[in-house]
């Protein structure tokens, strides 16, 4: 990624997408179009958005659905744009994820603002290190270690291990690990992470057929023991 961040630009009007286009390269973003609901959600799994500008009316589909889809793998801000007023419009989108809403004609600049808005709020915060029992995860600089020595991990099982220590204690879904370590194409590939969850128990657990940090709740998903 160049530039300040990739926003994903959706729309069916194609003059409204050039001048979109335009301003945000102006301001220093880089930036991907689509007119298709089908199109925004491959361009957001293939090329993941700093955010999403996302027209209510889209040639094949609702806006609010494609808005719905992406809040089920991503958390990357939501501005949603209608030619209408409506009071129930506005409910629709923010209740469907989107953290503001714009009605058109747009003011670019004001629109531009409500982006760096957006983006302020939604800024990552420093990731911790987490411990859990004997390990130490350490998420910035990506290692993990027992007793203070280094485990060696590959960059997908840190992953998984990294998205279940953010939600320690928590279990968490076979389909949402596969969203957040492989992405939407993958969220019917469970033996992916069943693979990769008992590499994981061969180099972090005491007794790998008696896992204490790696639980499993049959049929349902993982958590990372608190």
């Amino acid at each position: 990624m160049t530039g300040i961040g990739r926003i994903l630009v959706v729309d069916d009007e194609p003059q409204l997408l050039r001048a979109l286009r335009t301003s945000l390269v102006r301001a220093g973003y880089d930036v991907v179009t689509a007119t298709t609901a089908r199109e925004a959600l491959n361009l957001a799994a293939f090329h993941p958005p700093a955010a999403v500008i996302l027209g209510l009316q889209l040639r094949d589909g609702d806006g609010a659905a494609v808005c719905r889809e992406l809040r089920s793998w991503t958390d990357a801000p939501v501005i949603m744009l209608s030619a209408e007023q409506s009071e129930r419009q506005k409910v629709e989108a923010l209740d469907a994820g989107a953290d503001d809403f714009v009605t058109k004609p747009l003011s670019l600049d004001e629109l531009l603002a409500r982006l760096r808005a957006v983006l302020r709020r939604t800024a990552p915060t420093p990731e911790p290190r987490i411990q859990v029992g004997d390990l130490l995860i350490d998420i910035p600089g990506r290692t993990v270690t027992r007793f203070g020595e280094r485990i060696r991990l590959t960059p997908r099982e840190f992953a998984v291990l990294r998205t279940l220590a953010r939600h320690k204690g928590k279990l968490l879904s076979h389909r949402r690990l596969l969203l957040e370590v492989w992405g939407p194409a993958y969220q019917r590939e469970a033996s992916y992470l069943h693979v990769y969850v008992s590499q994981l128990r061969r180099k972090i657990e005491p007794d790998p057929s008696q896992p204490r940090y790696l639980v499993n709740e049959r049929g349902a998903g993982y958590r990372l023991a608190a």
